[in-house]
């Protein structure tokens, strides 16, 4: 119990900042018309890929005895691909909802 009070209290000003951050987004995201959220939603699934870049920079640096590092470098590669192709696929999804209605009007 006392190392994880010495944690808090080391790391304490992160915390405040990660609490605001968490804040912050709620409250944007709150704000936003829910006609956008899927497009947001798909375009931040897209930039994803990111993760997937810093993951396999962590793996390459990685020690070939680090099994933790590799693994969970590996999982943060599977699961940053699903989410980008997930995105990609609601994107799709999306526009193509989109162009059903305009052929239905016709």
């Amino acid at each position: 119990m006392d190392s994880i009070l010495e944690w808090i209290t080391a790391y304490q000003e992160y915390i405040y900042i990660v609490v605001l951050m968490v804040f912050l987004g709620i409250e944007v995201i709150g704000r936003v018309p829910s006609v956008l959220h899927t497009p947001l939603m798909s375009g931040a699934n897209a930039i994803h890929g990111v993760v997937i870049i810093g993951a396999i920079i962590v793996m390459g640096k990685a020690a070939s005895y680090n099994y933790l590092a590799i693994i969970l470098g590996f999982l943060a590669v599977i699961l940053g691909t699903l989410n980008v192709v997930g995105g990609f696929v609601v994107t799709d999804r999306m526009l193509e909802m989109f162009s059903h209605r305009k052929q239905a009007k016709k």
